[in-house]
């Protein structure tokens, strides 16, 4: 497996204790997310949106198209930790997901367009709350309970992953 390409920031490391910097600092990675998404992609032909960014990986399409689920379900989880006493959240197969037609074939800018919204409202969101707020939970079925300061790391974590995948297939294959 080629680790720096699955991985080119490093895997994902949870945060600690709850901290308003941080907090910050990744609310404002969030609002981040569609820009540098956007340009990660821009001027890509149709052959290149369809090349994996790794050996057995994802195409860079089906990557757009996984930021854009990812970060709805967690933007709806945020909304469920804060309205609902620990729900219990669906988790989806994301690899499954990926291989639906729509995934492997729909132009990205539909993608790309449901990443601006979902982020629109998620800063705002983020931005509206309060320190107590982050300590609201929800159930993930195989990883347990999350606070939202653990998601918020998590999600802001998701786009800059997915978005560096992109960016380190453009160096390799000189497409910059």
């Amino acid at each position: 497996m080629d680790t720096a390409a699955q991985y080119p920031i490093g895997k994902f490391t949870a945060p600690g204790e709850i901290n308003a910097e941080q907090i910050k600092e990744w609310g404002r990675v969030i609002g981040q997310i569609p820009a540098q998404l956007r340009k990660a992609v821009q001027g890509l032909t149709q052959e290149q949106l369809n090349t994996p960014y790794r050996h057995k990986g994802w195409t860079v399409r089906q990557v757009v198209h996984h930021i854009a689920d990812g970060q709805l379900n967690g933007y709806v989880r945020f909304r469920l930790a804060l309205t609902e006493e620990q729900p219990t959240i669906k988790p989806f197969q994301e690899e499954k997901w990926a291989e639906l037609q729509d995934a492997r074939t729909a132009p990205i800018d539909i993608s790309l367009n449901l990443v601006d919204a979902i982020h629109a409202r998620w800063e705002l969101l983020i931005n509206s709350l309060t320190m107590e707020d982050f300590q609201q939970t929800y159930i993930h079925p195989e990883n347990g309970s999350t606070t939202l300061f653990e998601a918020l790391s998590l999600y802001a974590y998701h786009g800059h992953h997915h978005i560096a995948q992109i960016k380190s297939l453009r160096e390799r294959m000189g497409w910059i």
